[in-house]
């Protein structure tokens, strides 16, 4: 199999639903990274772990229906090409 821009679209579609997909309570909390509040002083600088909480919440928030179109699209495609 090559390495397409096709297969690269498909492997960032997948990774944008596993995102999605993750539940807060059932998976993340149990790693940690749940929705804690983070207490900390004026200009002190986020941490990386508060930055990915941030950026999954971000993506959940503003990918959710961009993404239903994006994979029927595919799902269409995939069906009429093969």
């Amino acid at each position: 199999m090559a390495f397409t821009l096709w297969t690269l679209f498909e492997a960032t579609l997948l990774c944008l639903n596993a995102v999605c997909v993750l539940h807060e309570e059932r998976f993340l909390n149990k790693i940690g990274w749940g929705a804690q509040q983070d207490i900390r002083g004026f200009g002190e600088p986020p941490t990386i772990k508060s930055q990915m909480l941030n950026l999954i919440r971000s993506i959940r928030t503003v990918a959710r229906i961009p993404l239903i179109f994006l994979n029927i699209i595919v799902m269409i495609f995939k069906l009429v090409v093969g």
